[in-house]
């Protein structure tokens, strides 16, 4: 990313262009916006995009920042500006802000509200805006841009004629940021006075919102240029003030604190106090308050700042002589600095009052029986009120100032303080920005979560840098901030030691939705199925919490039991409850099944189950069908404690086939042995790079699994890329010098001898030759033996080369080794160590 220097005043969708260029292309400004609305934006393209930048502008010696601190007008911090902005443009701030003000960190994509219905929603860019932005306010410019691309639109970007060309720029790097071209697209900058009004006409005309900043004057200029049903987003001047009550106004602190308001940036924002209101009508406690307010700013060093300029100069030396005539008849008095840096004026009048700022301050009387009636015919232009006193004060007038007209409430000397997604006078500025948008379906879309799914599939930047294995993520949860370690998971242990994994709260939210989605897709009905949510719990594992968040999400009817060992009570539960969906492991929901096969099968309300973490053969599903009346059997999801849910099934899918949860994934398939991506369906390991978190980057993730990418569209209609599960990578094991797959052995088991029940594969030695003992729910062990010897060739080498001991050992389901913490089947048992 690099940012060059232009001459030209205009960057339009990716050039710097003149004056002549810009005329012309304003002309034909509506025909192109056309062609750039339809492909939409992705809010990932976005937020790369942005955050790419951000580390550019928090670097002081990257190029970018310093080409764009080049561009920072005069007398402005240019390190402290491209910090603020650097800050703005992160993926943790954006990722907030999108949550807060539109739900959701893919707000474009049609979802369902509620699960139980074929309702969609989304919110959709309403197509072009165009920013007014102020004169000498560096970075509104271009942040008000970025909230236009975060919500998808096409933007033109009109900056004063005597401001630099930093938007321009910053703007020009943002886009060379995205690969894609897209934000290029979508990103018009045009500097010019607003007194060329065919130029204000050619950028307002197409437009379908019209962002103004400024006073009553500049937006009436503007909404004269405004088409009838073009929405025009005002934000306009706005005054702000202080309340104090008695405890307040005699607390040496709140002082100290309203003086530090009053001072920073020099009252400039529209959250700086202008008016200081007191809870009295004594007016000599007005004025004695005055006297002290006036001593505490007087101890606030004079901050370097931008000199009034001759109109302002006027106003404040107008402002402070009409106070003074007023003190001889008793009305005001003034405490004033002798070098002009500030000025406090006690006034006994109640009205809101504006300020000539540069640390100017009002100080008035208002009982507080008096506030609405005297505050609420100025509700158009309030803004912020900082209120001191007790607890019981602060809720009490709070809710009086805000009823007045006021949008923010904040305690003293935070007046000028922001939180993330803080609504702006008293909206969300991506909501202006959007439209809400809905389509009503029939009952073919039941297992339909996402309409977009139908039709395309989100497109990210590819994935780089190097492959991750479980240790590096390891390592990289030990240095993760305190702040983004909100929830604590443990995997279940199948593979070695059970590995931490942390999220935040948003992005389990993000997770839980999409297994909720994956859910739907895979036939489960919230609104008629009845559930035992029957996975493990306990030990920071999250098979059972993680399904009950989902059920809840999806608003269906859940029985959270969880895996216990008194089979009796879950299946007397099943009954009682009226259960005909069943959530666990295969393994626990076999035993379940056949030592409680009489009592389910006397209830028969059983229709459906959904499993994870482990798989069912085709002979158990089979079983399942004949023996047990299930009409259902799907994958719940396909996930990792570290990732999340990787991939669900479709009603259409069978086996271990799964589409990729492409709104949060990318998925690769690389050769086992190198990074490189295998040819065409061969099966290769599994990369994941996640989309969706913002409290951690997971890129290029070597999960451990190994599968092949399906080709060609699925009988479901999803367009979401599908793949087929095809082992771990622990699967196959070496023995005496042979590589055998556990998968073999259990399609062997499947489809020779009709074996319906678990299997484990047990490694360790014979005296000088290794063994393989091969442990499965059979009462033949000799017809077993023969069978895999039969049909396994490398299998049946090692033994004639006496290399390899084989056994079959017959076990019961309480003779498998599990992991402590999911209850999965361990399938491969190396003790040959």
């Amino acid at each position: 990313m690099t940012v060059l220097a232009h001459a030209q005043p205009h960057y339009w969708q990716g050039s710097f262009i003149d004056d002549e260029e810009a005329g012309r292309r304003l002309a034909a400004l509506p025909a192109l916006v056309g062609q750039a609305l339809a492909t939409p934006l992705e809010t990932e393209t976005v937020l790369a995009a942005c955050d790419r930048l951000a580390t550019a502008l928090r670097d002081p010696a990257h190029p970018v920042h310093l080409a764009l601190a080049a561009q920072v007008p005069a007398g402005e911090d240019a390190a402290g500006l491209l910090a603020e902005l650097g800050a703005f443009l992160s993926r943790a701030e954006l990722t907030r802000k999108l949550r807060r003000e539109l739900g959701s960190t893919a707000p474009q994509r049609l979802g369902r509200p509620e699960a139980k219905e074929t309702v969609y929603e989304a919110w959709a860019p309403v197509g072009l805006v165009a920013h007014i932005a102020p004169g000498n306010a560096a970075t509104v410019a271009p942040l008000s841009l970025v909230e236009g691309l975060l919500s998808g639109n096409v933007n033109i970007l009109k900056t004063s004629g005597s401001d630099s060309l930093l938007a321009q720029h910053l703007l020009a790097a943002l886009a060379e940021a995205d690969p894609s071209g897209a934000i290029a697209e979508r990103v018009i900058v045009l500097r010019f006075s607003s007194a060329r009004q065919e130029w204000l006409r050619l950028m307002c005309a197409p437009a379908d919102a019209v962002a103004v900043w400024g006073g009553e004057a500049a937006v009436e200029g503007i909404a004269a240029h405004v088409p009838p049903g073009c929405r025009l987003v005002e934000w306009g001047h706005k005054i702000s003030f202080a309340y104090l009550t008695a405890d307040a106004w005699a607390d040496p602190a709140a002082l100290t604190a309203l003086a530090a308001d009053v001072c920073l940036l020099e009252q400039q924002a529209c959250s700086s106090p202008q008016v200081v209101y007191l809870d009295t009508e004594d007016e000599e406690q007005v004025f004695a308050f005055a006297g002290r307010l006036a001593a505490e700013l007087a101890r606030v060093p004079a901050a370097p700042a931008r000199e009034p300029d001759l109109a302002e100069e006027a106003e404040l030396t107008t402002t402070e002589l009409l106070a003074r005539l007023e003190e001889h008849l008793g009305l005001t008095r003034v405490f004033a600095a002798e070098d002009g840096s500030w000025r406090v004026m006690a006034d006994t009048r109640s009205a809101l009052t504006a300020s000539p700022l540069h640390r100017s301050v009002w100080v008035k009387p208002l009982p507080r029986k008096r506030m609405l009636a005297t505050l609420r015919p100025m509700r158009r232009y309030l803004q912020t009120a900082a209120i001191g006193g007790s607890r019981a004060d602060i809720a009490e007038l709070a809710r009086t100032v805000l009823a007045a007209g006021v949008t923010r409430v904040t305690p003293l000397g935070e007046m000028l303080g922001s939180y993330p997604g803080e609504p702006h006078d008293g909206v969300y500025a991506l909501q202006r920005y959007s439209r809400r948008v809905a389509v009503r379906a029939d009952g073919r879309f039941a297992t339909t979560a996402c309409l977009d799914d139908l039709v395309r599939t989100p497109e990210f930047p590819p994935p780089a840098g190097p492959l991750l294995d479980k240790a590096a993520v390891q390592e990289l949860n030990r240095h993760i901030d305190r702040g983004d370690a909100e929830l604590y998971v443990r995997s279940g242990g199948s593979t070695g030691t059970p590995a931490l994994s942390l999220y935040t709260w948003e992005d389990y939210d993000t997770q839980m939705h999409a297994a909720a989605r994956g859910l739907l897709a895979a036939g489960y009905d919230p609104g008629a199925d009845r559930t035992a949510n029957l996975f493990y719990s306990g030990g920071m594992y999250g098979g059972f919490f993680s399904f009950f968040s989902i059920l809840e999400r999806l608003g269906g009817v859940q029985i959270p039991m969880a895996a216990g060992t008194d089979h009796r009570t879950v299946a007397e539960a099943l009954v009682a409850y009226e259960v005909d969906t069943l959530f666990g492991m295969p393994s626990y929901l076999w035993q379940l099944l056949h030592e409680q096969q009489e009592l389910l099968l006397s209830y028969g309300g059983l229709r459906k189950i959904y499993y994870g973490g482990e798989h069912f053969t085709a002979e158990q599903r089979r079983t399942l069908a004949e023996t047990f009346g299930i009409e259902v059997v799907h994958s719940i999801t396909y996930g990792s404690a570290d990732l999340g849910p990787l991939g669900y099934q479709c009603a259409e899918s069978t086996g271990s086939v799964h589409h990729l949860h492409a709104d949060l994934h990318t998925l690769e398939i690389l050769e086992p042995d190198a990074d490189r991506p295998v040819a065409p369906g061969e099966t290769g390991r599994l990369v994941f790079t996640t989309r969706a978190r913002r409290g951690q980057r997971l890129d290029r993730y070597v999960i451990g699994d190994l599968g092949r990418a399906l080709p060609g569209p699925c009988a479901c209609g999803n367009r979401a890329p599908r793949f087929e599960l095809l082992g771990r990578l622990g699967d196959v094991v070496r023995v005496a010098t042979y590589f055998l797959n556990y998968r073999r052995f259990t399609a062997i088991a499947d489809e020779h001898l009709r074996h319906s029940g678990e299997l484990q594969l047990v490694l360790g030695h014979d005296g000088a030759r290794e063994l393989l003992t091969v442990r499965l729910e059979t009462t033949d062990a000799a017809r077993a033996h023969a069978a895999f010897l039969a049909h396994y060739p490398e299998l049946r080498s090692a033994v004639e080369e006496e290399l390899l001991a084989f056994a079959v050992e017959p076990t019961d389901g309480t003779g498998f080794l599990r992991t402590a913490a999911s209850g999965k089947l361990r399938t491969v048992v190396d003790n040959r160590s």
